[in-house]
């Protein structure tokens, strides 16, 4: 007997990390492709948006949260409610990659399920390799190897992956295929994958075909 698998309608993303790292950037640069240096403290802002995809309507909510101000119950609410999620971290703040680790147990234990979509995200990386902190590479490893999660590194002030931080979060999300091309439309092609990754390990894959 075979199940019929609903399309969602509406999907919850929600952007998780320490005070400073660029979630609200990340958030702004893609939904009005605009930047502000100066840090603005965040204590939880919810952002939606509709798309019509072939006469049926979609709504992305983007969840931005607090790393500024302890909530343990706002967050844990934030999670309960997220379909997926970006762990946000700054790569010239080792710190803030710590705090990401923290946040990924708390959402495993939430959720009661290993296989949640996350999608960890290396802010900033314009940064200079002097100002650099923490090794994209080895992030790689832990993230898709141990974590079987997807990684990029990305920069809001320079607009640089921006785009494929949010299609990763959708196709995770499992939202219909059709959003990617209404994406599109509306914005500038989604960045190609240039083939320098390496294969994710799909050994304990969460993937059901």
């Amino acid at each position: 007997m075979s199940l019929e698998v609903k399309e969602k309608t509406e999907v919850r993303l929600v952007f998780l990390g320490a005070a400073g790292v660029g979630k609200t950037a990340l958030i702004r640069r893609f939904l009005e492709d605009s930047f502000e240096p100066k840090h603005r403290r965040t204590v939880e802002e919810l952002h939606s948006k509709e798309y019509e995809l072939g006469g049926m309507k979609v709504t992305v909510h983007i969840l931005d949260t607090s790393g500024s101000y302890p909530f343990p119950a706002m967050r844990k609410l934030s999670i309960q409610t997220g379909d997926a999620f970006a762990l946000v971290y700054a790569v010239d703040d080792a710190d803030s990659l710590e705090t990401v680790k923290t946040l990924r147990e708390e959402i495993l234990e939430v959720k009661q399920d290993k296989c949640t979509p996350i999608v960890v995200v290396g802010n900033k990386s314009d940064r200079s390799r002097d100002e650099r902190k923490v090794s994209g590479d080895e992030v790689l490893s832990t993230v898709e190897l141990d974590w079987n999660s997807s990684f990029v590194e990305a920069s809001a002030k320079e607009n640089e992956n921006v785009l494929e931080v949010f299609r990763e979060l959708l196709q995770q999300a499992n939202l219909p295929s059709r959003l990617s091309p209404a994406l599109r439309r509306r914005r500038e092609t989604f960045p190609k994958d240039n083939g320098a990754r390496p294969p994710m390990n799909k050994t304990n894959s969460c993937t059901i075909s």
